[in-house]
């Protein structure tokens, strides 16, 4: 299983899959941060725009992730305020340059972005903005990790892992070794070229073949056992572990980010109350898809009732995502 949704592009864009021998399984895993956003949280964030005099501000991604009824880039024809930025910083120059409105980021990403976040609160807190915060949304792969390993352990199991090379190069390798440790499967942190991916993969058959379980490191030009500690202690100053929901996994414990309280003023969904509709089942299989279960074609709705231009789910939508990389590369 490849964790990370940059790895699924590369292994469909490179057309690795096609080229290894047909016994190798390359499975998805929950490491696209706009797939895993619980369907929830695009409604909170929907209702959101409802809210008098608030801008919602986001990634591209998030914008045609769909809800249980419509999506930001909906609302936003509909006369919503949502904005687009490259980067969080960003917010908070709008948020200064407009002070009568307020401006909300959606806090989505995993433990590359959650730094970034945590870095422009602090910048806020420093220029006293009082119209700017954040609505925390972030998960944390190493727990992710876990609740796979422990779900797929009654059944199909996993025979070893493609660690996340961009999660890796925060955290480090050290967070990843309780999967070798306690469930004997083989993990390899690899890079996202062809070549990379491909010494990954052997480097875990190596392991199948000796019979060793570890946590081995092929993307070393860009990943130390320590991980980045800067980066690290501006995560942990502003933001500590709470559970957080899973879109296909659940509530799953100890793997998101809320705001400590030195830095609650800074949380939107302190700051607003907002109501949510109650979540409409579909038929989409983005959850499966993200726990290995299935693969992309295995879904009735994929590139039929499921398309990029009308997706009905994220894994659609993300450039990360699975059932995009199946789509645009294979088909």
């Amino acid at each position: 299983m490849e964790v990370c949704g940059t790895h699924t592009m590369a292994i469909s864009g490179f057309g690795i899959r096609r080229a290894v021998d047909p016994r190798l399984r390359l499975l998805s895993g929950p490491g696209c941060p706009v797939c895993v956003t619980d369907q929830s949280e695009i409604d909170a964030a929907i209702a959101l725009t409802k809210v008098p005099g608030v801008a919602v501000i986001t990634f591209g991604d998030m914008v045609r992730v769909p809800g249980s009824r419509g999506s930001l880039e909906q609302a936003r024809a509909s006369g919503a305020d949502v904005r687009v930025v490259y980067s969080a910083l960003d917010s908070v120059g709008m948020a200064a340059a407009e002070p009568e409105r307020e401006f909300v980021f959606l806090g989505v990403g995993f433990e590359t972005t959650a730094p970034t976040v945590a870095a422009t609160v602090k910048v806020a807190g420093r220029r006293r903005l009082r119209n700017f915060s954040v609505w925390p949304m972030f998960k944390l792969i190493p727990p992710a990790l876990r609740f796979v390993c422990e779900a797929r352990r009654a059944g199909q199991g996993i025979d070893g892992f493609i660690l996340p090379g961009h999660v890796a190069t925060v955290v480090g390798t050290r967070p990843f070794s309780f999967a070798a440790r306690e469930f004997a499967v083989p993990c390899c942190v690899a890079g996202f070229e062809a070549t990379d991916v491909l010494q990954g993969v052997l480097m875990l058959l190596e392991q199948l073949r000796d019979g060793r379980a570890e946590v081995e490191n092929q993307y070393s030009r860009s990943v130390r056992p320590e991980g980045n500690r800067r980066a690290r202690q501006v995560m942990s100053e502003v933001f500590c572990r709470t559970d957080a929901v899973w879109r296909g996994l659940g509530r799953v414990a100890g793997s998101g980010l809320g705001f400590r309280p030195r830095w609650q003023r800074f949380d939107a969904s302190r700051r607003f109350r907002v109501r949510t509709p109650k979540p409409v089942r579909s038929a989409c299989r983005c959850g499966d898809v993200m726990l290995g279960v299935i693969a992309p074609p295995e879904c009735r709705l994929f590139a039929k009732g499921c398309t990029p231009e009308h997706p009905a789910g994220p894994c659609m939508v993300s450039t990360e995502g699975a059932c995009a990389a199946y789509y645009k590369y294979e088909g």
